[in-house]
């Protein structure tokens, strides 16, 4: 049996089960501030629809930020509303799967919706984290306005240059 040490889990390959304790249901996630009082929460989302080594900064910069990081995770269905026809290239299960393989990584929670206010509401983070290729002026301004009323810091990640799914799936096409 394989030994995973990045994430709690229990694994029966042999009955194909798989058991990953970091990837919370919705109604999972509202807790999470009172099970870690005396932590900063760091809160992300995304779409993770092809990881890289952009998301895989971003993400450990966001965690540095705090105690807890928790990752929203965009559904299928969200991510065609935002992305278009044809994504994501990678099911929701599978993202979720391996983002909770990130040791920065201690929550994943998916969410339906195509923007996140309403689980950023319910979870209340200390800080939003959000990557370099946005700025506190882009960002939604629902949300923007969701984070002032709950009381969060909003910090925006350094960009990584050059390391985007958009120029992923472009250098892919042009192979």
């Amino acid at each position: 049996m394989p030994r995973l040490s990045v994430i709690s889990c229990s694994c029966n390959i042999k009955n194909n089960a798989f058991n990953v304790t970091k990837i919370l249901q919705r109604s999972e996630a509202q807790g999470i501030r009172d099970r870690h009082r005396s932590k900063t929460v760091v809160f992300t989302n995304g779409c993770f629809d092809i990881l890289h080594v952009g998301h895989v900064r971003s993400l450990q910069a966001a965690r540095e930020l705090g105690d807890v990081l928790v990752v929203g995770l965009n559904s299928d269905e969200s991510v065609r509303a935002i992305k278009g026809a044809g994504r994501p290239f990678n099911p929701e299960a599978d993202r979720a799967e391996v983002l909770a393989a990130l040791e920065s990584v201690d929550y994943v929670v998916v969410f339906p919706e195509s923007r996140v206010t309403r689980l950023l509401q319910e979870i209340c983070p200390h800080i939003y984290a959000k990557g370099g290729d946005y700025t506190k002026e882009t960002l939604e301004q629902e949300e923007v306005q969701a984070l002032r009323a709950i009381g969060t810091r909003i910090e925006i990640l350094p960009l990584v240059p050059g390391k985007s799914t958009t120029n992923l799936i472009h250098s892919i096409h042009q192979r």
